[in-house]
């Protein structure tokens, strides 16, 4: 049904805001399906997370895709996290494009000073909080949302600071009623993001050629594994999975953890090439062969 994308700055009431919003949504008839993504999901330590560029990237990877897998027009997802970078709220946007549904954001407008006082009480109170060196980078690259731009529109402003934040806040009933309101070829205030025929097209060809990449390299590594049992743990050489297929051959004894390196390595130089122009394999067979002929090419055989 809808993709409401939280933001603010840190310690900004986000999270207080989330929840009376999935409160104030299950009020009402018929219930819908109510989702809230968060970092908390994940068990992921806010510190942690923020204090280098790269795991902060990684949790931002891992929220989008747990947002793509969970949208349908059946749920709205609440996505509870900072959100404070607008390329990453206008990938959102395109996700929900592409779902064909309803999006919107909720903004938690605090000022600085506010945010670092209340980041300063939870450390007092229960340690819940972000360390000082963390807490001002962030409020440093935080980028207000715009009205103006389409993926930070409508925009539903709220002020924790000067009014409570619960589920009766005008912005929280303001925005129940925009993503909840029948729509019908009268409406003109309720906007329902169409995908494109492009985008549509790319979202199924990378999915299907990511679904059939992961399980098919899974395939070629549960073999070696069971045929290096097979042998006591030494060599495997003349491996064939299928007559269609080239043998594998391996003059050492591979682990677990090794084989799982080249896999996901494997994928990541896949996914390279296919932006470089090679199309990535979009059967289960070819990727199979690819990734067998990059093992053989790994340990000096084939």
């Amino acid at each position: 049904m809808a993709l409401v994308i939280v933001c603010g700055q840190p310690s900004s009431g986000k999270s207080t805001a989330a929840l009376c919003l999935a409160e104030a949504l299950k009020d009402i008839e018929p219930k819908p399906n109510v989702r809230v993504i968060d970092e908390t999901s994940f068990h992921l330590d806010r510190n942690q997370t923020y204090a280098e560029m790269t795991s902060e990237k990684n949790l931002r990877g891992v929220l989008r895709s747990e947002v793509d897998r969970s949208l349908s027009k059946d749920n709205i997802i609440i996505v509870d996290s900072l959100n404070s970078i607008k390329g990453y709220r206008y990938e959102l946007w395109c996700l929900a494009r592409a779902a064909g549904i309803r999006h919107c954001v909720l903004f938690c407008d605090v000022e600085e000073t506010h945010c670092r006082n209340w980041n300063r009480e939870r450390r007092d109170k229960d340690g819940i909080s972000y360390n000082d060196c963390v807490f001002e980078d962030l409020v440093r690259r935080f980028e207000r949302p715009d009205r103006r731009n389409r993926w930070d529109s409508p925009l539903f402003e709220l002020w924790p600071f000067k009014d409570r934040i619960d589920k009766s806040s005008p912005a929280i009933t303001d925005l129940v009623s925009y993503i909840t309101k029948k729509v019908d070829s009268k409406t003109r205030d309720v906007k329902i993001l169409q995908p494109t025929i492009a985008t549509q097209s790319a979202r199924f060809s990378e999915a299907n050629s990511l679904y059939e990449m992961d399980r098919a390299t899974q395939e070629v590594t549960s073999a070696i594994v069971e045929a290096q049992s097979l042998a006591m743990g030494g060599p495997v050489a003349g491996l064939s999975i299928s007559r269609n297929l080239p043998t594998i051959n391996i003059s050492r004894s591979v682990g677990l953890p090794e084989l799982r390196r080249l896999r996901k390595t494997f994928i990541k130089l896949t996914g390279q090439s296919s932006l470089s122009g090679l199309p990535p394999p979009v059967d289960a067979e070819s990727a199979k062969r690819m990734f067998i002929d990059y093992l053989n090419q790994e340990f000096g055989s084939g």
